[in-house]
């Protein structure tokens, strides 16, 4: 359950900070509590705070989230989704630039799942005031984390869409891929077309299909995996998952595109891919200025490469 601090003068001013009464109140270290702040299990009057330094007033009533499930220990898989909460990077009238954490939809499907990142991000919009708009302008995967934008009103929705379509913004993400690439850099093109009774993606030497092309950069070579800064030229759905599996070098703990190539690892026990969007750069949609937004790497990824270090 929920913890709930209301702010009164009995608190000194010194300690009336999201930090301090985090602290106070789960009886946490500095580093725990700003970890809980961070993941954005905190709320301060209904509105999400991942500033730790937040001063608070008199009637200002914090709410302390239930903390995500902790990864598991190495060697010991996970089995249960989680429902993570995101953290908000950026916000202004015109976006939202959120944190999104692997195992969690980014928009519901046709299944209609209730629990998902633009049914939070609207839940969050709205509180305390009307209905607010949250529109989906780019999307990832259920298991892969990192950064993603939202559009807060049609018009700044149809400008950043213009800039998708025409492949201006930069995404960067990291990847660990099993085995090791034999180049150090490579381009990935290819036609993609949709299985139409698996709905898998693959790509295709036949015409048609949607043009992908992915850039694939070595950035370090762990013990039989690899660790790939990869670059989006286009955003087919599964483009990076495909391409890379198809390469022979699929990303781990890919069930879907990796398995059957030898995905699965015993050194990754999670349910999520080894997959993160770890940087995005657009074009501010109102006033034109670059926005640019990085994610550090997940835990996975460090236990991960910790571990591999080790063999």
């Amino acid at each position: 359950m929920s913890r709930r601090i209301t702010i009164t003068e009995q608190i000194p001013f010194p300690a009336r900070t999201v930090l301090s009464v985090v602290q106070a109140a789960e009886r946490l270290k500095r580093k725990e509590a700003l970890a809980l702040i961070h993941d954005g299990a905190v709320e301060v009057n209904g509105r999400m705070v991942t500033q730790s330094h937040t001063r608070l007033e008199i009637g200002d009533c914090v709410e302390i989230l239930p903390a995500a499930t902790p990864p598991p220990t190495l060697g010991q898989a996970t089995h249960s989704r989680a429902s993570r909460r995101f953290a908000i990077l950026y916000e202004d009238p015109d976006v939202v630039v959120v944190d999104k954490p692997a195992g969690l939809l980014t928009v519901p499907t046709p299944n209609r799942e209730r629990n998902t990142l633009l049914g939070q991000l609207e839940r969050w919009a709205s509180h305390g005031r009307p209905r607010s708009r949250i529109i989906c302008v780019q999307r990832l995967d259920r298991d892969v984390s990192g950064v993603l934008i939202f559009a807060r009103h049609q018009q700044a929705a149809d400008l950043l869409r213009e800039q998708f379509a025409s492949h201006l913004p930069r995404r960067r993400y990291a990847a660990i891929v099993k085995g090791n690439l034999d180049r150090t850099q490579m381009t990935i093109r290819s036609r993609m077309r949709t299985d139409r009774r698996t709905l898998h993606r693959y790509s295709s030497d036949t015409p048609g299909g949607e043009l992908a092309i992915t850039h694939v950069r070595v950035t370090e070579r762990l013990a039989d995996a690899t660790v790939l800064a990869i670059e989006l030229e286009t955003g087919r759905r599964n483009q990076i998952r495909v391409h890379l599996a198809e390469a022979g070098h699929p990303i781990l703990g890919d069930r879907r595109y990796g398995q059957p190539r030898g995905g699965g690892d015993s050194r990754w026990p999670w349910k999520r891919i080894a997959l993160h969007a770890e940087f995005l750069g657009v074009e501010h949609p109102g006033t034109g200025e670059p926005l640019e937004f990085t994610s550090p790497w997940p835990v996975e990824f460090k236990d991960f490469r910790r571990l591999a270090l080790q063999s």
